[in-house]
């Protein structure tokens, strides 16, 4: 099912302040901080940083699936381009763009949940460096550092 940038999605759930747009924002940037939380951790466990725990890493790579389904409702709120905001303007000028790299962070996530669950690292380690290929990407074509 695609997700579009200009579906009718309800916000109630997390935008029940006065001010939509702030509340949008600071909920993807929250999201986006978990993710950056447990991929850095598995990423460590990647690079031989921090030994490789395997119930660790299953941990983290099913939270970041869980985490990958969350933030494009925080991009759908309109206003939400502008204000304390590293999306660059490409989210909204180029929405189908967005949404394919959006929809490939969800099967890259998924893929790593999956791969983590062999406990091998030679299963994980190319699924994870593929998710963090395309993580890489999105931030070039959509994040302001």
């Amino acid at each position: 099912m695609a997700i579009s940038l200009a579906s009718a999605c309800t916000f109630s759930a997390v935008a029940h302040g006065n001010d939509e747009v702030e509340d949008a924002i600071e909920y993807r940037q929250a999201v986006f901080h978990l993710v950056a939380a447990h991929f850095g951790q598995m990423g460590d466990m990647i690079k031989g940083k921090k030994d490789f725990d395997a119930v660790e890493f299953q941990y983290r790579a099913n939270s970041l699936d869980a985490l990958s389904k969350m933030p494009m409702e925080g991009f759908t709120v309109p206003g939400s381009d502008k204000g304390d905001t590293k999306a660059k303007p490409a989210v909204w000028e180029k929405p189908a763009l967005f949404e394919e790299k959006m929809t490939k962070f969800q099967k890259d996530s998924s893929a790593l949940a999956k791969a983590a669950q062999s406990g091998d690292m030679d299963t994980i380690k190319p699924v994870f460096m593929e998710a963090a290929k395309n993580c890489k990407s999105c931030h070039t074509d959509f994040k302001n550092r």
